[in-house]
C-alpha cells in the first residue's frame, strides 16, 4: 500500500476520533447541534429532536450556531426575507464542515443561492414541476410501481428499499428527464454519495467517491444536452437546454439545477416510502386503515412526512440583525432550522409522536421547508409517495416487515438503506 495512503487512512482514522470526541461531549451536556450530530447513529432519532424542543423555541450551542425547533419559530424563520442560505462573504449557511476538497454539484444549485439568482434559477426550473404537467405522471407511475410488484411479489420476501421503494423514483425522474436506459444501481450509488455529502465532506475516500459521481453527472448530461439541441423534447432537460441557449443560465447552473433535480427527484422519495411503509407496519393500525381504505394514501403520505421527515433540517443565515424569542441574533448568524422537532410540536400537533393515517392537520408538516426554498418537487414526491403506498396496501395487505431492517447515518437525510418484509 503506498504511503500516501496510509497517511490518509491515518488521518482519517485521527480525525474521526476527535470529532466523535467532540460531538459525544457536547450531546452529553444537551447541547442542541451535538444532540443533532447523535441522531445520526439512532433509530429513535425523534425522541432526540422532541429532547432538542424542550430545551426551547430557539437555543444557542456552544458551536456558536442557533437551533430553532419550534413549528412556530421554525416556519417564520423560513419565510423571514431578511435570512437567506448564504453569509455576506457568499459562504454557504452552515460552516464548511468539510477538510477536503470536492466538487458538489447540489452545493452549487439554486438549493444554495439567494435572490436574485435562486429565483432566476428556479423560474427556469418550475414548469416543468407544474400540477398540470406532475398529475400527466400518475399513470405512469402506477404502472411502474405494479411492474416492480409483480417482481417480487410470489417470492414472498423482498427489500422495500433495493426492489420498490429505490427503483420507482429512479425510474419516474429519469422519464421526466428523458434519460433512457438508465442504470438503476449506479443511479442510486450516485445519489447515496451526493446525499451523504450534506453532512460534510470528512475522508479522502468520500471526496474521491464525490469527485467522481460529480465527473458522471456531468458527463451525462453534456450527452443528454447535445442531443436535445439537436432533437429538443418536452423533458425538463430540452428546456433549460433551451434557457441556456437564450443566455438565461450557465452551462454551470444547468449542470447544477439538473443535478439537484435529479438526485433530490428521487433521495427524498426513496426515504419518504420507506419511512411511512416502516412507521405504518410497527404500529399495524394505520397500514390496516390503509388497506380498508386506500383513499386514506393521501393523508398518509403527510403524516409520514411529518413524523419522519426525509429531510430532518435545514439552515439558515440572517443577513441582518434580527430579534427571535427576545434575543438579538447577529448579522452572519447561523441558524439550524429542526424541521424534525417542528413537526412533532405539541401546540400544532395532538399526541405528536403517534402516527395516526387520518390526522386532519397532518400536512401542516415542514417537511417540504417554507417560503422561497419550499421544495419545487414537492408535489411528485406527493404523488409517487401515495401511489406508492396505494399500490403496496393494496396488492400486499399482509405486509410486515421482518429483522434485518438497516438505516442510512446521516444527520440531514433520514432513511433506510434496507428494509426487509414479507407479504405473507
Amino acid at each position: 500500500m503506498a504511503a500516501t495512503t496510509l497517511l490518509e487512512k491515518a488521518f482519517d482514522v485521527l480525525t474521526a476520533v476527535r470529532d466523535a470526541a467532540s460531538l459525544k461531549f457536547l450531546a452529553a451536556i444537551g447541547d442542541p447541534v451535538g444532540l443533532i450530530e447523535s441522531t445520526a447513529h439512532t433509530s429513535d432519532a425523534g425522541a432526540v429532536h422532541d429532547r432538542i424542543r424542550r430545551l426551547g423555541p430557539l437555543t444557542r450551542s456552544r458551536t456558536g450556531m442557533y437551533v430553532a425547533s419550534s413549528h412556530e419559530l421554525c416556519q417564520q424563520i423560513l419565510r423571514d426575507p431578511r435570512v437567506g442560505v448564504r453569509h455576506s462573504d457568499g459562504r454557504e449557511s452552515l460552516p464548511d464542515e468539510s477538510r477536503y476538497d470536492a466538487d458538489n454539484l447540489l452545493l452549487d444549485s439554486f438549493l444554495s443561492l439567494d435572490d436574485p439568482d435562486h429565483a432566476r434559477l428556479r423560474r427556469l426550473a418550475a414548469p416543468g414541476f407544474r400540477p398540470a404537467v406532475i398529475r400527466t405522471y400518475a399513470a405512469r407511475i402506477e404502472a411502474v410501481a405494479n411492474r416492480l410488484l409483480d417482481r417480487v411479489e410470489d417470492a414472498g420476501h423482498f427489500d422495500l428499499i433495493g426492489d420498490f421503494a429505490g427503483p420507482l423514483p429512479i425510474e419516474v425522474i429519469s422519464d421526466l428527464f428523458g434519460i433512457p436506459d438508465v442504470n438503476r444501481t449506479r443511479f442510486a450509488e450516485i445519489g447515496n454519495v451526493v446525499a451523504q455529502s450534506l453532512d460534510g465532506v470528512t475522508s479522502y475516500r468520500q471526496a474521491r467517491e464525490l469527485a467522481e459521481a460529480h465527473r458522471e453527472l456531468i458527463g451525462l448530461f453534456d450527452v443528454l444536452s447535445a442531443e436535445r439541441r439537436v432533437r429538443p423534447g418536452d423533458d425538463v432537460i430540452s428546456m433549460l437546454v433551451g434557457a441556456t441557449d437564450a443566455g438565461d443560465m450557465t452551462a454551470d447552473d444547468l449542470h447544477a439545477t439538473c443535478a439537484l433535480l435529479l438526485i433530490a427527484g428521487f433521495e427524498t422519495t426513496v426515504n419518504l416510502i420507506g419511512n411511512a411503509v416502516s412507521a405504518m407496519l410497527a404500529a399495524r393500525e394505520p397500514w390496516e386503515q390503509l388497506v380498508a381504505d386506500s383513499a386514506l394514501a393521501d393523508n398518509a403520505v403527510e403524516e409520514s412526512l411529518r413524523l419522519e421527515p426525509p429531510v430532518q433540517l435545514t439552515s439558515r443565515v440572517t443577513h441582518e440583525p434580527i430579534t427571535l424569542c427576545g434575543s438579538l441574533i447577529p448579522t452572519d448568524s447561523t441558524i439550524v432550522v429542526d424541521l424534525a422537532a417542528a413537526n412533532r410540536d405539541p401546540a400544532v400537533f395532538d399526541d405528536p409522536s403517534a402516527f395516526r393515517v387520518s390526522r386532519a392537520n397532518a400536512a401542516d408538516h415542514l417537511a417540504f421547508s417554507s417560503g422561497v426554498h419550499y421544495c419545487l418537487g414537492a408535489g411528485l414526491a406527493r404523488l409517487e409517495g401515495s401511489i406508492a403506498l396505494r399500490t403496496l396496501s393494496q396488492r400486499l395487505p399482509r405486509l410486515r416487515t421482518v429483522d434485518g431492517g438497516r438505516r442510512r447515518h446521516g444527520v440531514t437525510l433520514r432513511g433506510f438503506a434496507s428494509l426487509p418484509v414479507s407479504s405473507s
